[in-house]
């Protein structure tokens, strides 16, 4: 029997073969952390009365969720962080200034690679599986371990293999491909399952699109979301690479648990309705559901190309007057790129606001909060009950087109 792109980066980092149900402990390529998650790891790593990390350079430390500070207690905790790189020679600690949304800027610093195993104190990094790499999230104190010893201790996962065959429509991309996908197994459809993104489809996504659909692969309870490399993957890498890599594909009778088939002719733009990103309609049976605010960024979907698919929307448009409209790059490149795009005018002249890159409104954290009753579409991974402000808050999930395309409306709408 064959193996799967999973078991197999498993196997190669264990150096013997390891198939799916196994108990293992595996080193570990990049271990991350970021300025919510990184304080409990730290006070567990020290309790553990160890004088070093693993190796530095594996480790990356990234403030991304409440900077620039917004709190004093924000500011404590990234000072916190600052100071434990420093004392233990964190070459990879990214803070304001230099620092992007985690999951953008990782990838995009050529930290992390095709073929790696990446663990993060985050539930999505589980977004690196776009490049190939096995990458899944773990709890602060796992992470303390990791810091210790380099290793991860887990359960091969089972996977299952999504088909996505046909020819995409107007505005459907990566987003609505995975918000259709939780839709059909539902949150928990899954759980501590790897999700492996095949079919005639998925060569011809973007990397941005393949990154959407991995970051979101914990919404249905996937340990990760992965997809086979390819050119695409390896124009992507090959010039962001300071280490080399090794390419992994599944064997043909390789075992699955289950195999489900989308003929992706027939998926429209997704919306998820509030309190759970399964709640999908196509963006023709929406109705009428007036928003106040609308939000374009996040690790979901803040990079360039979806900033480039928001600004071909708001071109020359304004937006509406009962609607506040928020635009987050993930990276500082990509803010600089949108910069030289003309992108930021766009947005400027349409009535949008441009923050610096931050999680920032996704986590509720800031730079957007909702008051009760308010509702906002959003380019965010979730939408549970306050996810993003108060608790009889509703947040929607849909692409950067018809997020923005809402926000031009005064509720959730189509592009014209």
């Amino acid at each position: 029997m064959g193996k799967t792109i999973t078991e197999k980066i498993l196997s190669a980092h264990l150096g013997k073969e390891v198939s799916a149900g196994e108990l293992i402990e595996v080193k570990v390529d990049v271990a991350l952390g970021n300025d919510i998650t990184s304080p409990l790891a730290i006070v567990e790593f020290e309790k553990l009365g160890v004088k070093s990390l693993f190796d530095p350079d594996k480790v990356v430390l990234v403030l991304d969720h409440f900077v620039p500070n917004k709190d004093v207690r924000s500011a404590e905790q990234c000072k916190f962080v600052r100071q434990f790189a420093k004392k233990y020679g964190v070459k990879n600690f990214f803070d304001v200034g230099q620092m992007g949304i985690e999951h953008a800027l990782l990838p995009e610093q050529g930290l992390v690679l095709t073929g790696d195993i990446i663990i993060g104190a985050d539930s999505h990094t589980c977004t690196y599986g776009a490049l190939g790499a096995f990458s899944t999230g773990v709890g602060s104190t796992d992470l303390a371990a990791v810091w210790a010893t380099g290793e991860i201790w887990l359960k091969v996962p089972q996977t299952i293999k999504f088909v996505c065959s046909g020819k995409l429509n107007p505005w459907v991309g990566g987003k609505d491909l995975i918000l259709h996908t939780i839709g059909d197994i539902g949150v928990d459809g899954a759980n501590y399952m790897a999700m492996e993104f095949t079919g005639e489809v998925i060569p011809k996504l973007t990397m941005a699109d393949r990154f959407t659909m991995s970051n979101m692969a914990i919404e249905a309870g996937g340990k990760a979301g992965i997809i086979a490399p390819d050119e695409i993957t390896l124009e992507y890498v090959k010039p962001r690479a300071k280490r080399e890599w090794r390419m992994y594909s599944s064997d043909s009778d390789a075992e699955y648990v289950e195999s489900r088939e989308y003929d992706c002719s027939q998926i429209e733009p997704q919306v998820a309705f509030p309190h759970l990103p399964s709640n999908v309609k196509p963006i023709s049976q929406v109705g009428q559901v007036e928003i106040d605010q609308a939000v374009i960024g996040s690790c979901t979907n803040g990079r360039i190309e979806d900033l480039r698919l928001a600004a071909r929307v708001l071109k020359g448009k304004k937006v509406h007057k009962d609607v506040r409209l928020i635009i987050i790059p993930g990276t500082q490149q990509i803010y600089l790129q949108a910069v030289k795009e003309g992108l930021v005018e766009i947005f400027i002249e349409a009535g949008g606001a441009i923050s610096t890159p931050t999680c920032g409104p996704c986590l509720g954290g800031y730079m957007g909060i909702l008051a009760k009753g308010e509702r906002c579409i959003a380019t965010t991974n979730r939408n549970f009950v306050g996810r993003m402000g108060h608790k009889e808050s509703e947040v929607y999930l849909a692409n950067p087109a018809i997020t923005a395309a809402s926000a031009i409306a005064g509720r959730i709408a189509p592009v014209e």
